[in-house]
């Protein structure tokens, strides 16, 4: 649907109980929540379509691959909205966690973690020597769970304080660990082998452009969001793409009555905090107006500042994304120089790589210096192999899988002079770290879109700047809160009574939840 420019007479209402500026997953999650409970729901969204960065697309041309362009796995979202909006989606859970190739004496080996408790043991045992390590592993992620389950259920309800937390973890060592202490030391504490302490690393790192002992512990706020996910941390695949969710949830909102209006760019909202608040947008057509009793804001705490015409708190730093995404189509999967494992089962869960604990400090380093990793991290994973619906018949039945690929410590920084040169440079970098597990090149096993082209793309903090309007490319919109403390009960409210925040920078937001969307329907809704 669309509006009469210059005014809301294509809208179905003169006054909303809820404008939704932003047609993102979080944004979609209020609206249902909202039109379910009876509430007359607009969502302006600027793009032609919804979904924000959880969708799926077809980037190749003449390509039938539907790939989780943006984000791309379900960690964060709680079955309890899937089960309250009754949406029409599914996820599947990986048989593998990890593959991690190394070198070791001028022989190829993997640390595999998954495929069952014997296998596990086994591969920690043939990297290390003894079962040492394994046992600290299984300490390590024991612990980890038992907070996940105590903290996860805390995130869709009212904002705990610091103490009430605390309490409720009811765990001395583990809140010192994730919540007090740089996680660097408890890496090094309980892990010997530099390997396993990357690997454990690796989800501290994962969009947050930080070092194992920053003070500002922005390190350990991104560890415990990747660890307590669904209450045990797992990470999920999106069956038919990240697309699959946002559609789902644009269509529990129309179910319930709410209005999605696409092609509509918010510009200003002004608000006196007590009559309705007015949204102006722009579409193809011209200019408009809508009034709301209330606006929820699906975008950056940096765009909302933008859209009440007020400054950015000069005393927060500009956000700032730090991580490098690939896109890939292959005609087969590429052989490894490891031939203990196979390519589907390494490449079914995370395949780190160059991702030892040396090696992630000094590509942060170098990254901090204002260069780019001369040793690149990254770590990539194969949806197809777990859902192969998003490959169309003819691609599935020629064996063809699809690859993603996730840098770290690439901050926005490294990018501005020649975003261009850089990407190109860092993506040879990259593809050549892990050709160097390979039996074979990446490039000889890449598809061919219908122009003949290397069906590979890749995506820098400031290309997504551009794309989705991230600040900085910063896929959390700002760094990650900790679960506790903030503003108001929900953790989304604003200075303004009738403006809330549910985007992915409001306090418990960040990844795939629909959490901040949650809240900010509760927040209205008085629960």
């Amino acid at each position: 649907m669309t509006a009469d420019a210059g005014s809301s007479r294509g809208f179905a209402h003169d006054v909303y109980d809820a404008v939704i500026v932003g047609g993102g997953h979080n944004g979609l999650v209020a609206a249902a929540y909202l039109a379910r409970a009876g509430r007359s729901v607009l969502v302006l969204e600027r793009l032609g379509r919804t979904g924000g960065a959880a969708v799926s697309t077809r980037p190749f041309a003449g390509v039938d691959a539907r790939l989780s362009r943006y984000s791309y796995l379900v960690s964060l979202l709680p079955g309890k909205i899937v089960r309250d909006l009754g949406l029409r989606f599914r996820v599947r859970r990986r048989t593998v966690s990890s593959y991690t190739p190394f070198e070791r004496d001028g022989r190829p080996g993997g640390l595999l973690v998954g495929g069952g408790e014997d296998r596990t043991r086994e591969s920690f045992a043939r990297l290390t020597g003894s079962d040492r390590e394994y046992e600290a592993w299984r300490a390590f992620y024991a612990t980890t769970g038992r907070l996940a389950g105590r903290v996860f259920p805390t995130l869709t309800e009212p904002l705990p304080t610091r103490a009430e937390l605390r309490a409720r973890i009811d765990d001395e060592q583990a809140w010192r660990m994730l919540f007090e202490e740089p996680l660097g030391r408890a890496v090094e504490e309980r892990f010997a082998d530099d390997l396993v302490r990357g690997v454990v690393l690796t989800d501290a790192l994962i969009g947050t452009f930080a070092d194992a002992h920053d003070a500002s512990l922005a390190q350990n706020r991104c560890f415990l969001y990747h660890v307590i996910g669904g209450g045990t941390g797992d990470w999920d695949v999106p069956v038919g793409g990240m697309g699959a969710l946002t559609d789902a949830l644009a269509d529990a909102a129309r179910a319930g009555g709410a209005e999605i209006a696409t092609g509509h760019e918010a510009l200003r909202i002004h608000t006196d905090g007590t009559s309705p608040a007015e949204v102006a947008f722009r579409t193809a057509t011209g200019e408009g107006t809508v009034a709301a009793r209330t606006v929820l804001v699906n975008a950056s705490p940096r765009a909302l500042a933008e859209l009440l015409g007020e400054e950015p708190d000069p005393v927060v730093r500009p956000p700032e994304g730090a991580q490098f995404k690939v896109n890939m189509l292959l005609r087969r999967l590429p052989r490894l120089r490891d031939t203990s494992v196979d390519p589907r089962e390494a490449f079914s869960g995370t395949f780190h790589i160059a991702e030892g604990y040396e090696q992630l400090g000094r590509a942060h380093a170098e990254a901090a210096a204002g260069e780019l990793p001369s040793v690149p991290p990254s770590e990539i994973y194969c949806h197809s192999l777990t859902d192969p619906t998003i490959l169309g018949p003819e691609l599935t039945a020629r064996g063809c899988q699809t690859l993603t690929l996730f840098g770290l410590h690439t901050p926005a920084r490294l990018f501005e002079k020649d975003n261009r040169q850089a990407r190109e440079v860092l993506l040879t970098a990259t593809l050549a770290q892990l050709d160097a597990h390979l039996a074979e090149p990446l490039t000889d096993c890449l598809a061919f879109d219908a122009d003949g082209r290397p069906c590979i793309e890749a995506k820098t903090p400031l290309d997504l700047e551009q794309e989705l309007r991230l600040p900085g490319g910063h896929i959390f919109h700002r760094d990650l809160s900790w679960p506790y403390g903030g503003p108001g009960r929900w953790g989304v409210e604003t200075e303004h009574p009738n403006v809330l925040l549910c985007g992915a920078g409001a306090v418990r937001g960040g990844g795939v939840s629909g959490i901040p969307g949650h809240n900010a329907a509760m927040a209205l809704l008085g629960r």
